[in-house]
């Protein structure tokens, strides 16, 4: 008996544990307002594209949490423009704000458990309100392609992005061929 407490004991906080823990890239509080910052997943892309070579995606996410006692309004947009690579002649990336919802289940899964790649060429937008001591995820996707097929062996730059608020401004970061892109607001309603 005491040895099926301790295993049932052990499962328990394991889940529990293993459930809330999460690394992250980059992680701030301005003023009640927490910006986190997942690491990359993603790969090849096998989809259907309809010029380029090479194409391969990140999938990171952003959780963002009110612990302000006023709502916050977010939005986010992202062109969908081509943004050249640093030193990598021929080589692009397009960032995309995907309509599927991230969830915290997902964050075990491969691309964090996003299926839906598409609005490559697109403008693309996400809006939110977050309550008083609440959180909101979502997704954002880098798409990297290159416009000639021997270019194969070019470095196709940062893996790691992050979110950041500054005022009520926020700006995408993805080093080195994305610096402090602006990419929407975050203002509270006070």
């Amino acid at each position: 008996m005491k040895c099926t407490l301790s295993i049932l004991f052990f499962l328990l906080f394991s889940v529990v544990v293993i459930g809330q823990e999460m690394d992250w890239y980059s992680e701030t509080n301005n003023n009640g307002i927490i910006m986190q910052n997942s690491f990359p997943r993603g790969g090849p892309y096998q989809g259907a594209v309809k010029e380029h070579y090479n194409h391969s995606y990140l999938v990171f996410f952003t959780r963002v949490v009110n612990e302000t006692e006023a709502p916050i309004d977010l939005s986010l947009h992202f062109s969908g423009d081509a943004i050249p690579i640093p030193n990598s002649p021929d080589t692009f990336v397009q960032l995309f704000l995907p309509s599927e919802t991230m969830a915290p289940n997902r964050q075990s899964l491969f691309s964090y458990g996003l299926t839906e790649l598409e609005d490559f060429d697109t403008p693309t937008e996400f809006h939110s309100t977050i309550d008083p001591n609440e959180e909101c995820l979502f997704y954002v996707v880098a798409f990297f392609y290159q416009t000639k097929p021997e270019a194969i062996d070019q470095s196709r730059g940062g893996n790691r992005a992050e979110l950041v608020l500054k005022g009520q401004d926020l700006f995408y970061n993805m080093l080195p061929q994305v610096n402090s892109l602006h990419c929407g607001r975050l203002v509270s309603n006070r």
